[in-house]
């Protein structure tokens, strides 16, 4: 029976145009969805883009626009920069699309129903970037840590919804793996949270606020981000906010529970207790995974739009390519930890690994194969190698170890690299042909399964080897995963192509 696999970004906030930090998040998801298609899994995944709100407002006034069409310009600029990176979600969810504001509206009815939210007053301190409430512990200096402002102190009707209820049930589901939260640290920093700061009820309206969606009893009352947004991770998949028809039973694909909801660590707090008490409150799963990643620095400092330092994915492709973009996004840091950026960084990286690494394997491999007239399968020489390295890399990928998994990559190519010189090809195709073919077959095979590695990673790339390695890309992408990586994979009389290099050195 094949797997469901069920991936999320956040869907990002349309307040700005998409930048790095948005970049790696959606290209993390894109090689882990691409992954579970090549094995075989049934995939969906997710991005999109959070779209009402008080400041949304503000901006589409500052630029002299209605609200829906400020959203519709910047929810387009996202679906660019996805697609000049190659993404390849299933559905780009927006909050303002109709199925998803007809379910918010049930989903809100059946909490009141079920009598968590009530009307009250929320006390607290506000802070309008964030569009967040702030508690005196959350803030440094007494400004927000996000925007160096000092937060409002808000006094206001609300609808509230009662989170301190589900606590203890959410406590023993983190710390028993029910919701796992990865890397363990997070998982440790949550736990502290539970235990130390608790959880208070939170607003789940706002009054005055006109762009959101109003609250089905009472149309003073827009819902607030939490009681709109998180929702998008079951109405991208189609549920209609019924809940006695959950995703995770019925409908095509039955995809819910997510498998992985990706995000950077700002986010984390709220997706491992507001969201996880909505779905208890609607008597639906939680997710199994909480994956967090880091922040980048560039040149050891915050991005900022004053210090001019906001790199665009749009940028990256532009200078490197889409699929160098992607594999310098990739392998910038562990994945899971902060990491600092440059240009100067990526431009080494770029000559070392892609022009002196990936590229030139292949063009001095086609070459010397091009030499000879036919290929032999003789020894299996690079078999046992191949097979170690496609284990190590699956388990990587499976645990979300991304970064690990193209170090095993690279450990495959310098191995490949270090074949070929103690082997010496290019004497042998002068005195021992069929020793030379063997070799080369080795060397070929072995790129071959290089290739399959690099899929998740760089489609367009794979499929150029597989094209010079005389394969056709449409054909290869139809094969039966577990027989693709199979050692002999090539055949002996494959017709090499020299192209034009992969990746030609900045």
């Amino acid at each position: 029976m094949q797997k469901k696999f069920y991936i999320t970004t956040p869907i990002y906030y349309v307040n700005d145009k998409p930048h790095i930090g948005h970049a790696y998040t959606t290209v993390a998801a894109d090689v882990l969805a691409r992954y579970r298609r090549m094995i075989g899994d049934k995939v969906f995944f997710l991005t999109g883009t959070d779209e009402h709100g008080a400041k949304i407002e503000e901006k589409a006034k500052k630029a002299r626009k209605k609200p829906k069409e400020f959203t519709d310009e910047i929810a387009a600029k996202f679906q660019f920069s996805w697609g000049e990176l190659n993404i390849s979600n299933d559905n780009f969810i927006r909050t303002t699309d109709k199925n998803h504001i007809r379910a918010v509206t049930k989903a809100l009815k059946f909490m009141r129903t079920k009598g968590d939210i009530y009307k009250g007053v929320h006390k607290g301190l506000y802070c309008r970037e964030c569009e967040q409430f702030k508690t005196e512990r959350d803030l440094v200096d007494g400004l927000c840590p996000e925007h160096k402002i000092t937060p409002e102190k808000v006094e206001e009707e609300s609808y509230m919804f009662k989170l301190a209820k589900y606590k203890d049930q959410l406590l023993e589901k983190i710390k028993n793996n029910e919701l796992q939260i990865l890397p363990k640290e997070r998982k440790n920093e949550i736990i502290s949270f539970y235990e130390n700061e608790g959880l208070n009820d939170i607003s789940f309206s706002r009054k005055n606020v006109g762009w959101g969606i109003p609250v089905p009893w009472d149309k003073s009352h827009t819902a607030y981000v939490w009681a709109d947004a998180f929702l998008n991770y079951l109405t991208g998949i189609g549920w209609n906010g019924e809940s006695e028809s959950p995703p995770d039973k019925g409908g095509e694909g039955g995809f819910w529970p997510a498998d992985v909801h990706l995000m950077s660590k700002d986010i984390l707090r709220v997706h491992a207790t507001i969201w996880p008490a909505m779905l208890l409150s609607l008597g639906l799963p939680l997710p199994k995974t909480l994956f967090i990643h880091g922040f980048f620095k560039i040149e050891g400092q915050k991005m900022s739009k004053s210090l001019g330092n906001v790199i665009a994915p749009e940028d990256l492709v532009r200078r490197y390519g889409v699929d160098a973009a992607r594999y310098l996004l990739m392998s910038a840091t562990i994945f899971g930890r902060d990491g600092d950026i440059s240009q100067d960084k990526f431009d080494e990286k770029f000559n070392a690994d892609l022009a002196n690494g990936i590229g030139n394997l292949v063009a001095r491999s086609i070459t010397l194969a091009s030499k000879i007239n036919s290929l032999k399968s003789l020894s299996g020489g690079q078999e046992l190698k191949v097979k170690e390295s496609w284990l190590e890399y699956e388990k990587a990928l499976y645990e979300f170890k991304i970064d690990t998994a193209l170090d095993d990559i690279n450990r495959m190519m310098k191995i490949s690299d270090n074949y070929i010189t103690t082997n010496k090809p290019w004497e042998l195709i002068k005195k021992d042909k069929d020793k030379a073919a063997d070799i080369l077959y080795n060397i070929l095979e072995t790129i071959r399964h290089i290739s399959w590695m690099l899929l998740p990673f760089m489609p367009e790339t794979a499929e150029k080897i597989w094209d010079s390695l005389g394969l056709n890309p449409a054909d290869e992408l139809k094969k039966d995963f577990k027989k693709a990586i199979k050692w002999g994979g090539l055949p002996i009389d494959t017709k090499v192509n020299k192209g034009e290099a992969l990746f030609p050195r900045l």
